[in-house]
């Protein structure tokens, strides 16, 4: 799908969706948008952070969590492969190794590539705690263990990727130190709240 004159650029597609915490409802939503940019001519597509679901509280959220060799992650895997897509799957709620000692999960943005293959993770650093008064509060740190480490950037279609999560960006030197890394395209996989997002995003 990517193949074509010299200095054709690919074409990405970048899937907005509205997450629950119904799963099935979810990649069946995410799935349609995968399938849609595959057919428009899309060698790689970009899901937003909590792609998989959005829990209504603490309890359902680390309920709802799975490992990365869990069903979500492998039907996911037989998607990119059925569609021949990169699939950048940013912000999915993994049950790590160490889910037994600490009952933590991980907010980890997954790149898979079109054989279905798990070619990168990256567990998000900076954990979004934010208290604005009577709009909203936010303790991802109460339930979320943060990554430990930047991934070198990995080379696709669109150019070489730096992964990392949304709140990720409002420390520069994680960009940074993925440009000297050889990074060509940045990317923030983000799930926002209401006012956060009319805060910060125009359309």
């Amino acid at each position: 799908a990517m193949a074509g004159p010299p200095g054709l650029k690919p074409l990405v597609a970048v899937a907005q969706v509205t997450s629950t915490p119904d799963k099935e409802q979810n990649f069946t939503s995410c799935a349609r948008l995968v399938r849609e940019a595959a057919r428009r001519g899309a060698g790689i597509v970009f899901l937003p952070e909590g792609f998989d679901y959005i829990g209504g509280d603490t309890t359902q959220t680390l309920a709802l969590a799975e490992g990365l060799d869990g069903d979500i992650m492998g039907r996911y895997s037989g998607l990119a492969r059925d569609c021949g897509v990169w699939l950048s799957l940013g912000g999915f709620h993994e049950r790590g190794q160490d889910w037994a000692t600490t009952q933590r999960i991980y907010n980890c943005h997954a790149l898979l590539d079109p054989a279905g293959s798990l070619v990168a993770t990256y567990r998000k650093t900076h954990l979004c705690d934010v208290e604005l008064e009577g709009r909203v509060t936010m303790k991802e740190s109460s339930f979320t263990n943060p990554g430990t480490e930047i991934v070198a950037p990995v080379s696709t279609p669109a150019g070489k990727l730096g992964l990392s999560i949304c709140y990720d960006l409002r420390f520069p030197e994680i960009s940074l130190a993925l440009r000297q890394a050889g990074a060509e395209v940045l990317t923030y996989p983000s799930a926002f709240t209401y006012p956060t997002g009319s805060a910060h995003w125009e359309v």
